[in-house]
């Protein structure tokens, strides 16, 4: 799973690249970023898909309710990722909402019909994005296995070893993962409670396998986190 995890990150960065319309002389002139502030919604449920958004800045949630009125947390994605792209499956509805957490985030919205002209001439581009929605939907498959059959501590050591397999850093036999996610955030990702996730971390960390802050996350040996 840790390389599906890699590479679906470094594909969202490279499309980001690749796609922004400030980066193509074609499109720059014409396209403006969206500022939002923390808590707005870029979309909802039941909202017309007609764009794919790029974070220029910020962090955006996504997820969607259930029949109770419960939120479900699917990602949580930050500067240089993309959302919104089963427009371009053929989504005509929105099925999930894709909410701002933070002041001042920047988002680059690009319209299907614009997406299609540039894949047009692209196929690389079209194999990427085929690709990006398919990792995507990998990552859903495996996170609701992890709620079905895992207990807490184990979807928590599992979204650990997630995020250090796509945004980790490796520095001597230990990995550090940069994050703002707070414990309120993991608990979200991960169908569990606040509580549960600052008991469990303090445990690791007492246990001398992780060390945290609230700006990283340091593994000290990824292959003993259990």
């Amino acid at each position: 799973m840790s390389n599906t995890a890699s590479l679906w990150y470094f594909e969202s960065v490279n499309l980001f690249d690749v796609l922004c319309p400030h980066k193509t002389k074609v499109m720059d002139q014409k396209h403006e970023f969206r500022s939002y502030k923390k808590d707005q919604f870029i979309y909802i449920p039941n909202e017309e898909a007609s764009h794919i958004y790029m974070i220029a800045q910020g962090r955006v949630k996504i997820g969607h309710y259930l029949d109770d009125g419960q939120e479900v947390v699917n990602a949580i994605l930050t500067t240089g990722e993309i959302f919104g792209e089963l427009a371009l499956a053929g989504e005509e509805k929105r099925r999930d909402f894709a909410q701002v957490m933070d002041n001042d985030t920047q988002i680059c919205p690009l319209s299907i019909e614009e997406l299609k002209s540039l894949m047009k001439d692209d196929k690389e581009l079209s194999f990427r994005l085929l690709k990006l929605v398919g990792l995507r939907l990998m990552r859903l498959e495996r996170k609701l296995e992890l709620l079905v059959f895992k207990d807490a501590r184990t979807r928590i050591i599992e979204f650990l070893k997630d995020a250090a397999s796509w945004k980790g850093k490796k520095v001597g036999f230990e990995t550090m993962i940069p994050t703002k996610l707070t414990h309120k955030d993991i608990a979200a990702l991960t169908g569990t409670s606040r509580q549960t996730v600052t008991t469990i971390l303090n445990e690791l960390k007492e246990q001398n396998l992780i060390y945290f802050d609230r700006k990283k996350i340091l593994i000290r040996d990824l292959a003993n986190l259990k």
